[in-house]
C-alpha cells in the first residue's frame, strides 16, 4: 500500500490521466496567465469532490470556458451563466460559475495594474501559506485554505507537491530553483 500521494501515483500506468499530471504538470512553475486562472477555477470547482473528477472534466471546462481565456470568461453574461448551468460536462454549480467569472474580473484588475496575473502572484512572493489564504480570501471568490494551498502548490508558490523520494521532485526542483526556499 502507497503511503503518499506520490507513491500511489507510481503504480498507475503512465499514459493514466493522474499520473501525467502528476509527472508533468503538479508543482512545476506556471508563466501563462490564462493557464494559472485555469488551475485558480479547476481547483475551486474540485472543492468537495476528487482531483480525478475534474481531470476528467478539464477538457470539458476548457471548452466551456473559451480556453480560459480570462478576458473572454470576465465578459460573460446571465445566458453563458445558464448556458454553464446546462453543461453536463463541467460541475454545474452556480457558486463557483460565479466566482469563475467575478474572479476573472479580479485578474483583469490585477493584469491592469501589475501587467499580469503572474506579476502579481510573484509581486507577493514568498508568504506562508496562513498569508497567501488571507490574501487570496481578500482578493477572490469561493478561494478557502485549501483552494488557496492547492493551486500554490499546483504552481509550484508553494512546496508539497512532491515529496524527496518521489522521482519526480528533482525535475520540478530543476524547473523552480527557488522552490527550495518557499
Amino acid at each position: 500500500m502507497a503511503n503518499s500521494f506520490c507513491e500511489a501515483v507510481q503504480l498507475l500506468d503512465t499514459k493514466n490521466f493522474m499520473r501525467v499530471y502528476h509527472d508533468g504538470v503538479y508543482g512545476y512553475p506556471v508563466t501563462d496567465d490564462d493557464e494559472l486562472f485555469e488551475r485558480l477555477i479547476l481547483e475551486i470547482n474540485q472543492a468537495g469532490l476528487s482531483w480525478s473528477t475534474i481531470l476528467k472534466k478539464q477538457q470539458s471546462f476548457q471548452k466551456a470556458f473559451k480556453k480560459f481565456n480570462i478576458k473572454k470568461v470576465g465578459a460573460f453574461n446571465e445566458a453563458d451563466k445558464e448556458r454553464l448551468l446546462n453543461d453536463a460536462g463541467i460541475i454545474r454549480n452556480r457558486l463557483k460559475i460565479d466566482a469563475a467569472i467575478y474572479n476573472a474580473k479580479v485578474i483583469r484588475e490585477l493584469q491592469k495594474q501589475f501587467g499580469s496575473f503572474k506579476n502579481w502572484l510573484d509581486k507577493n512572493h514568498p508568504k506562508t501559506k496562513e498569508e497567501w489564504m488571507l490574501l487570496f480570501k481578500n482578493t477572490f471568490k469561493f478561494t478557502g485554505g485549501e483552494i488557496v494551498n492547492e493551486f500554490l502548490v499546483s504552481t509550484g508558490y508553494l512546496k508539497g507537491a512532491h515529496d524527496e523520494t518521489c522521482p519526480v521532485y528533482k525535475k520540478v526542483l530543476r524547473s523552480n530553483p527557488a522552490w527550495l526556499f518557499h
